[in-house]
């Protein structure tokens, strides 16, 4: 008896709370900020098992059905049914089919130690081996905990393991939302998962008692057919599930809200649909809480018309466009080289560079003249900003910019060139959210948040509240943007709000980023594989999702203007020569004029501006040699100054003289009258 009793001796099983534990889904799981649902993923790719399933949450229809069909004196044996073991030797002896004797609670011993249920383990060893497992189980367990392990780890159909996973695959349904149909279903397949529908349907008809099978036999076919989407699955952020959901069975808090991320979802799929797969098909959106730097909706993209609806839109590096430019002027306003009323010269420039040419031009290949920095920044320009890029110096607006969180500008600034005042470099969604929410708290940069568990960071000042709070206010000024935008753009809201619009090269990327008093939010429209967009403009593209956000986040309390920084001076201020009306400014404090006029030609310093330094001149053989000559043109107070092109004198310097010299590399020179050298450079005739 020894010997048998350890021959038979059962392996060691969990008790109720070990097995629990042990418990690993296929699936991972991502909740918003209030614990709603909004997205999941599967990680395991062997078995498919959701979340584990209480008793309490399972349809009570579902317990009996299972009972009934497969153990339907469960609740009276002690593990095993030996009335159910006697029928079967019994029938085996009469030479008739036998039905399995196997109980819950044997299956249940079965799924804790797979030894017991491993291919080939049928000899009467392992059956006593179950017997005397499902014995012990019994003695550990309560008859609620095993059935709830049975309904947990049951394998059904293919993949599908558990009662949560079978009833989203085949049902569409929580197991809660169980009926009697679907249990009866779900029990006919237990012993037999493979089974055709025709046979699962004439097993069912039986388990019902039914006087009919044609409804089972719909049922079955439908259950069985192509695989139904786990419908109670929000879906609401699949890019970010699929960056932070890594493991199997995680619950990731995330600082998300369900609402707001709705919200953007809907504002984006309306704009794309609207814009049409011909003309744009990606888009992503970022709602950003001002105050503690939780990220409220991310929005990766939306499928839709997208050819790359994997790819994260909002966390891909894409071109900035003109973006930067409040942080420019910030740091130009920051140092005291410019103010919000500084007149820039919207005007053609040439600047010479390592490359070649450079020469900015305007969106709508236009030039304003003499302009505020305020007309310029909100209005977008493009020279100015290039020309206060001079003021500032192209290696210090780097360094801001990656101070202030664009960590993909990982070259110095020589690399990025004049063309960093225009949004050369390439930068994400999140970071230009978390840049332009450092100017809505006062110049002060910190990580954004998105976990729940994740700390909040100290804000690091990067920029002056003065300076900050100036550039808001020039950015949220309708007014100074008109003359490129027009009064009723998209970017106008019925409360402040300061934003900025930004377009890449060749129309690529459409940026929309602005901020209110309580929220930031960034859009972007593009298309993720890098062709150009078709008839999409600042104000058409991302502009009208951000101003559509910006109206449901303030339904309830519109926006207010922040108030001013006490380093923040107002003036009344005229402009001479009326370059721009009369209004009321806004200064660092000891910076304020009342009068503002550009500086005349006279003060500026003399020098050649045409033509620019290494620029090269090609012959053109088919047009005639006096009709190919360029005019030498200068600037500032140059009277009784001369031009010398190589070693002949041109005559007076406010001339301009027209010239065409032979082919080759040529000098030439801008002296005074005291025959000094104020500005030199060379060219090449070709």
């Amino acid at each position: 008896m020894a010997a048998l009793a350890w021959a038979t001796w059962p392996p060691a099983l969990p008790d109720y709370a070990q097995a629990r534990s042990r418990y690993r889904p296929s699936e991972a799981w991502l909740y918003d900020r209030h614990g709603v649902l909004i997205d999941s993923a599967r990680v395991d790719f062997a078995t498919r098992r959701l979340a584990w399933v209480p008793l309490d949450r399972i349809a009570p229809v579902v317990p009996r059905t299972v009972v009934a069909a497969e153990d339907h004196r469960f609740a009276t044996h002690g593990g095993v049914d030996w009335l159910a073991i006697a029928g079967s030797l019994r029938r085996r002896l009469a030479g008739q089919p036998v039905r399995g004797a196997s109980t819950i609670t044997m299956q249940v011993a079965g799924f804790l130690s797979p030894e017991l249920a491993r291919p080939g383990a049928r000899g009467w060893r392992d059956k006593l081996r179950q017997l005397r497992a499902a014995r012990a189980l019994e003695a550990r367990w309560s008859k609620d905990q095993i059935l709830e392990a049975y309904l947990n780890l049951a394998p059904f159909r293919g993949e599908a393991q558990g009662i949560g996973a079978a009833a989203m695959a085949y049902f569409g349904k929580a197991p809660a939302a169980l009926t009697a149909d679907d249990a009866v279903l779900l029990a006919a397949l237990l012993p037999d998962p493979q089974a055709s529908a025709a046979r699962l349907a004439a097993r069912a008809c039986r388990l019902a008692g039914a006087v009919t099978c044609d409804g089972f036999e719909a049922q079955a076919a439908s259950m069985l057919g192509p695989a139904r989407s786990l419908a109670l699955d929000p879906g609401l952020a699949p890019h970010l599930s699929d960056r932070l959901l890594t493991r199997a069975g995680m619950r990731v808090a995330t600082t998300l809200d369900a609402g707001v991320q709705r919200l953007a979802i809907l504002a984006l799929r309306r704009q794309l649909q609207g814009l049409g797969g011909s003309r744009a098909r990606d888009g992503a959106a970022v709602v950003v809480d001002n105050a503690s730097g939780d990220v409220l909706a991310y929005v990766g993209g939306i499928g839709g018309a997208s050819t790359a609806a994997a790819v994260d839109g909002a966390n891909s590096y894409r071109q900035a466009g003109s973006t930067l430019k409040p942080f420019l002027y910030a740091q130009a306003i920051e140092r005291g080289y410019l103010t919000a009323a500084s007149i820039l010269d919207d005007s053609p420039v040439q600047l010479d560079t390592a490359s070649g040419l450079y020469v900015p031009q305007n969106y709508d290949r236009g030039f304003k003249g003499p302009v505020s920095a305020r007309t310029a920044l909100a209005g977008s320009l493009n020279v100015p900003a290039v020309r206060t890029l001079l003021l500032v110096g192209v290696d210090p607006f780097r360094d801001r910019l990656w101070d202030t969180g664009y960590r993909g500008l990982v070259e110095d600034g020589q690399y990025y060139g004049f063309s960093l005042a225009l949004g050369s470099a390439e930068v994400t969604l999140l970071e230009q959210a978390d840049a332009y929410r450092s100017l809505a708290t006062g110049g002060r940069w910190s990580p954004l948040r998105v976990l729940m568990r994740a700390p909040r960071a100290e804000g690091r000042a990067v920029t002056t509240p003065a300076a900050a709070w100036i550039v808001g206010d020039m950015m949220a000024d309708p007014n100074a943007r008109a003359a490129t935008f027009g009064l009723d753009s998209a970017l106008r809201l019925p409360f402040w709000a300061a934003v900025k619009t930004g377009t890449s090269k060749a129309m690529r990327d459409n940026w929309c980023v602005g901020y209110s008093d309580r929220f930031t939010v960034a859009v972007w429209v593009g298309n993720l594989e890098g062709d150009p967009m078709r008839a999409v403009s600042g104000t058409s593209g991302a502009a009208p999702v951000w101003r559509d956000l910006m109206l449901a986040l303030h339904a309830r309390a519109p926006g207010h203007a922040p108030a001013a920084p006490p380093e923040v001076e107002a003036r009344t201020i005229a402009f001479a020569d009326g370059i721009e009306q009369p209004r009321r400014e806004y200064f660092l404090r000891g910076t304020g004029q009342a009068v503002i006029a550009a500086a005349p030609g006279a003060a500026r310093r003399p020098r050649i501006v045409s033509p620019v330094a290494g620029t090269v001149y090609a012959i053109d053989p088919d047009i005639p040699p006096d009709r190919q000559r360029f005019a030498v043109a200068v600037t500032g107070g140059v009277a009784g100054h001369r031009l010398v092109l190589d070693d002949r004198v041109l005559g007076p310097a406010d001339a301009r003289p027209q010239v065409m010299p032979a082919p080759g590399v040529h000098r030439l020179r801008l002296v005074d009258g005291g025959g000094r050298v104020v500005d030199q450079l060379r060219f090449t005739i070709r």
